[in-house]
């Protein structure tokens, strides 16, 4: 005779419950701190160029107690990047420049560009997890405000990057002209496409650029489909955190935070929009919200792009 189906169904719970707290103390405990660099090459540069190094970084959300997180990010100085690229949400917590700091002075004089996500402007807030399971996570109006101008301070007049949220910026970059254009935060609808400089690709055309980038925090359609239309090369985001919670050796991430494709929420992938097709890269971020300090089959990451001449 089999097992009573009480007992069955207790040993099938308890094995599940075993299950979810292994899972929890790997994701809480464990896999948060297996920072990553993710590597990926691609041939987009004219014809002659010397490779080009850059390094993307997305979503530090930094807190002061965060050590473990601050000298990991210290070392990616060593990898010698050409250009530095961040695409927001660098602050976790109310003192969390002063983690920043020790975490990106390394990166000091090396040409960068970035645009802020609503983390730079606002402290998170505890909020129920299970309601990003439900679509895009909601505004809190009454989130702490953060020194946004001391981050700007740093990251412009001390790192010596541009600050690219709904402008542009041209740079000169191991013998390359780079045009560079970003937008605000698009989860909160701060994005304004429309003050973009007008279409780029004449200037590719022309020979005035040789590497147009477009950079935005979150990568929602209609930004990346305006970025295409503009004329970039490549498309840099950040905001989804890969999922940050993941099915193991599944390409899709369970949510994404934004109406991008789930499979296209963390890592190199392309996007494709009114017959041109240009690679995107969505760092997973190397942070979490302190609320949330859980990662699960989605190691925190920066990702160093090699570009490579066409050819």
């Amino acid at each position: 005779m089999g097992r009573p189906v009480s007992q069955t169904a207790l040993t099938a719970a308890a094995a599940v419950g075993a299950v979810g707290v292994g899972a929890a103390i790997w994701g809480i405990g464990v896999e948060r701190y297996l920072f990553t660099v993710r590597e990926h090459t691609l041939e987009i540069l004219p014809a002659g160029s010397r490779p080009l190094r850059v390094l993307h970084l997305s979503d530090a959300h930094m807190a002061p107690w965060q050590h473990r997180k601050q000298e990991w990010m210290r070392t990616l100085a060593a990898l010698e990047p050409d250009l530095v690229v961040n695409t927001g949400d660098n602050l976790g917590h109310a003192e969390g420049l002063a983690g920043l700091r020790r975490a990106l002075d390394g990166l000091r004089g090396i040409p960068g560009v970035y645009v802020h996500g609503s983390n730079d402007l606002y402290a998170p807030s505890p909020r129920n997890p299970l309601r990003y399971f439900t679509g895009p996570s909601k505004t809190k109006q009454d989130a702490d405000a953060l020194d946004i101008d001391a981050l700007d301070r740093y990251l412009s007049d001390e790192l010596g990057w541009h600050a690219i949220d709904n402008t542009a910026a041209a740079l000169d970059v191991a013998g390359l002209r780079i045009d560079t254009f970003g937008v605000n935060d698009a989860h909160r609808h701060w994005d304004d496409l429309a003050a973009l400089p007008p279409l780029r690709q004449a200037q590719r055309d022309s020979g005035t650029a040789d590497l147009v980038l477009g950079v935005t925090h979150a990568p929602y359609r209609r930004v990346l489909d305006s970025f295409t239309d503009l004329g970039a090369d490549l498309l840099l985001a950040g905001h989804t955190h890969g999922g940050q919670v993941r099915i193991p050796f599944s390409s899709r991430a369970l949510v994404a935070n934004c109406d991008l494709p789930l499979d296209q929420a963390r890592g190199l992938s392309s996007w494709q929009h009114a017959g041109r097709r240009v690679p995107l890269n969505v760092s997973a971020g190397i942070g979490h919200s302190i609320f949330a300090p859980v990662r699960f089959g989605c190691r925190p990451e920066a990702t160093l792009l090699t570009l490579l001449p066409i050819g």
